[in-house]
């Protein structure tokens, strides 16, 4: 006998309108190799609509420019 399990998919969430331009909020210091490249995946990411990983890099951009660059 097969046994049928029920499936149910949530409907995507809504993010509210901003909230991804706040998630990627950044700014690579000029003339740094590591944020360039970042910002270059960060781009990427983004422009795929890989919100996830380009939130990752977005984030390493501000890790590395506010301790990294003092």
């Amino acid at each position: 006998m097969v046994t049928k399990h029920k499936t149910t998919q949530e409907p995507p969430v809504e993010l509210p309108v901003g909230f991804n331009a706040w998630l990627l909020d950044c700014a690579p210091v000029p003339g740094c190799k590591v944020c360039a490249a970042n910002w270059k995946q960060l781009t990427i990411a983004k422009n795929k609509d890989d919100i996830t990983q380009a939130a990752k890099h977005a984030t390493e951009i501000r890790d590395h420019a506010g301790g990294g660059h003092s």
